[in-house]
């Protein structure tokens, strides 16, 4: 059933609520440095359990674990690196890598950057909240633990925590090494960055560090010495393009990334970078034509891989998936939006898309399933409650509720 009333993607598109969280750019920084001065830890005042302890372990207060993920072969690190840290084989907390390769987590806060950080409970999704206030965990709850880092392309040692003294409430972790996964033949990305020679490598990272600090300017000047160096730097080319962005020179950065797309086909991110910029203009056939390409290229699409793969591109294929189900939805393919939605859905596990579930309620209240759209709206209403189109949502919903009342429920179509 096809509604005769303005399709609520489309309004809500127009709106500029479709517009996603972008992946380019760097993940929620981590948890602050500890203060220079911090405070002298005091031991717990609550009562030991009759569990034995290991010899050695104080029963001091730990406030931050703080180290950095270092690459066996100096090569840089991808936007989405992250510290766990592994209790007896769960995972406690995670928190992203600066560009840098620097954490810091911050031991027994409130709330915990993602999952908690000393309980025995289940682990539980983001914004947990603690029972206490009470800062810092004993050293002892560390005994079982160890850090890793993961990060795509990449296999990790881990450090045990047994064995660490802290200094001041922190404990010092060092570098945790990480070395490039092997080689899956026929299906590896693009590799031609790392072909670049040293002193063009060493301006490109002056270039990012220069873009990080807010150096416009000087980031443009050593990208092009790196491109000097090293025509064929595609890397160098699309942070070009992103420098043109920020500097508000659409047609200058559409140019940089087309000359990286054209240096290299495998290098997705200036492709992911065309298809924002013509998700943002509606131009939904090129919007098809960039995400067909980042699709087509997605390791995950293919069936039968096994083992490790080296994926050198930064960008999560989520937002891809995003850009083509909505293409398709303005498109009128409603098949194909459905299929792209639910696969955006799949691999946004931290929810940076909760517009999907608003493009699926559509798609699914037009095929007649308002069961299952119900729930759908319900979800981003949940994910988005101070959302600008909140009470058009919840009209909506209120229209599907009643026509689900006179209609056969069906089953949510199962995820390819």
């Amino acid at each position: 059933m096809i509604h005769c009333r303005h399709s609520l993607v489309a309004v809500t598109l127009a709106m500029g609520l479709l517009v996603p969280v972008a992946w380019s750019q760097k993940p929620p920084a981590p948890a602050p440095q500890p203060p220079s001065k911090p405070t002298q830890p005091v031991a717990p005042t609550t009562p030991l359990n009759s569990q034995p302890t290991q010899p050695g372990l104080q029963d001091d207060l730990v406030l931050f674990l703080r180290g950095r993920i270092a690459t066996n072969d100096g090569t840089s690190l991808p936007n989405d690196a992250m510290v766990e840290r592994v209790c007896n084989n769960s995972v406690r907390q995670q928190v992203y890598a600066t560009a840098g390769g620097t954490f810091t987590m911050q031991m027994g806060s409130r709330f915990d950057s993602f999952l908690d950080a000393s309980g025995s409970s289940p682990p539980l999704r983001e914004s947990v909240t603690r029972k206490t206030s009470t800062e810092g965990i004993p050293r002892r709850d560390l005994a079982n633990c160890e850090l890793r880092a993961t990060a795509a392309g990449f296999r990790s040692k881990t450090i045990s925590l047994v064995d660490l003294t802290p200094s001041l409430g922190t404990i010092d972790v060092g570098a945790i090494m990480v070395q490039r996964a092997s080689k899956i033949k026929s299906m590896t990305l693009s590799a031609t960055p790392y072909k670049a020679p040293t002193n063009a490598r060493r301006a490109y990272e002056r270039g990012l560090e220069a873009e990080r600090n807010g150096k416009l300017a000087e980031a443009h000047k050593y990208f092009q010495q790196a491109l000097e160096i090293y025509p064929k730097y595609a890397s160098a080319w699309f942070q070009i393009g992103v420098l043109f962005e920020k500097e508000n020179q659409p047609v200058s950065a559409r140019a940089a990334y087309t000359q990286a797309t054209t240096i290299d086909a495998k290098f997705l991110p200036p492709y992911l970078s065309l298809a924002s910029m013509a998700y943002n203009a509606g131009s939904w056939t090129e919007v098809l034509q960039f995400t067909g390409h980042i699709i087509d290229l997605d390791l995950l699409n293919h069936g039968g891989v096994s083992g490790y793969i080296l994926d050198l591109d930064e960008s999560n294929p989520a937002e891809a998936y995003f850009y083509n189900a909505v293409a398709n939805y303005m498109l009128n393919k409603v098949e194909e939006a459905e299929k792209s939605a639910l696969k955006a859905e799949q691999l946004d596990l931290r929810t940076h898309f909760p517009q999907l579930h608003l493009l699926l309620g559509e798609i699914l209240a037009r095929k007649g399933n308002y069961a299952v759209a119900i729930s759908e709206l319900k979800a981003y209403l949940e994910l988005a409650p101070h959302a600008k189109n909140g009470d058009q949502v919840r009209e909506e919903l209120a229209k599907f509720e009643k026509l689900n009342h006179s209609t056969p429920t069906t089953e949510k179509p199962v995820q390819n």
